[in-house]
């Protein structure tokens, strides 16, 4: 869907181009097509298909947006998934800590015992 959107945009850019460098030559560039003057028929007829290239180009755009937008979401919602296995992993749970929550027990540290090489171990609070 992105190359047809690269390809209708580059097919838009083209025609009003040629169309552009065609107006402004079209003293010399008129004879060549047997174009004597410009009409509005023939400005209306160009117009018309500027616009049914510029609304496939955008209608192209929009579904290669689309496209990519549930392409994210669904690689978001698997790094959720493997965020939460990871998580299981690392936390797994026993059958007793679903019973009942852990209750804490109070610490037996005498206020003499300062030393900093005997700090207990650090607890991970979820």
């Amino acid at each position: 869907m992105k190359k047809l959107h690269q390809f209708l945009q580059l097919a838009l850019l083209v025609y009003f181009g040629a169309f552009l460098i065609f107006f402004i030559a079209f003293d010399t560039l008129g004879g060549l097509f047997g174009m004597e003057e410009i009409t509005s028929g023939s400005m209306v007829t160009i117009i018309l298909i500027g616009l049914i290239l510029f609304l496939a180009a955008w209608g192209s755009s929009y579904a290669a947006y689309s496209s990519l937008s549930s392409t994210i979401k669904k690689m978001e919602s698997e790094t959720n998934a493997l965020k939460a296995k990871i998580y299981d992993f690392e936390h797994p749970r026993t059958p007793s800590s679903q019973k009942s929550p852990p209750t804490e027990k109070p610490s037996t540290t005498k206020p003499s015992d300062t030393d900093p090489s005997n700090l207990p171990p650090r607890q991970n609070i979820t």
